[in-house]
């Protein structure tokens, strides 16, 4: 089962956003609330809300719907920032000009998984197994002719 919080229209940059995500994308949801606590990045603030919102979800879903979930195993399975609307603006520049600018805005998703007992992710679908793509046979590369020594470049009679 997969447990999802989504903020949107955050303002700060997906790139900046993405820095502190990729510090959690993997790991269990108690070790990346307390990276999140020490990392000095404006939006880790934001992210740590979304993750705690995340959990919620997966506490609400185990109690009131009724689907066993061990919120102790759970894990960042997915942390994306995506881009949101730009906001262009413009900045006085000298001699009456205007420069461009852009404000950029992020949609910023974190899912949650539950591991099984031996550290796997617990399956979601039983039945539907994923088979693994069989590798393409490489194809033999053509013959290229064999290309000589390259020719030496012609020096210039030095000058007296």
């Amino acid at each position: 089962m997969e447990f999802r919080a989504e903020a949107r229209y955050m303002r700060v940059s997906p790139q900046k956003a993405r820095l502190v995500l990729n510090l959690i994308k993997g790991r269990r949801v108690e070790d990346a609330l307390n990276t999140l606590m020490f990392t000095k990045k404006r939006v880790a603030a934001t992210v740590e809300k979304l993750l705690r919102s995340a959990v919620e979800n997966a506490n609400y879903l185990s109690s009131e719907k009724g689907i066993d979930v061990d919120v102790d195993s759970l894990y960042v399975k997915r942390a994306i920032a995506n881009d949101g609307p730009r906001m262009k603006r413009i900045r006085p520049a000298p001699m009456g000009r205007a420069y461009r600018y852009v404000r950029r805005i992020a949609h910023i998703e974190i899912a949650l998984a539950e591991r099984g007992k031996n550290g796997a992710a617990v399956a979601t679908v039983v039945g539907e197994e994923k088979q693994a793509a069989a590798p393409a046979k490489a194809k033999p590369k053509a013959k290229t002719k064999a290309r000589g020594k390259a020719p030496a470049k012609k020096k210039m009679a030095a000058k007296k």
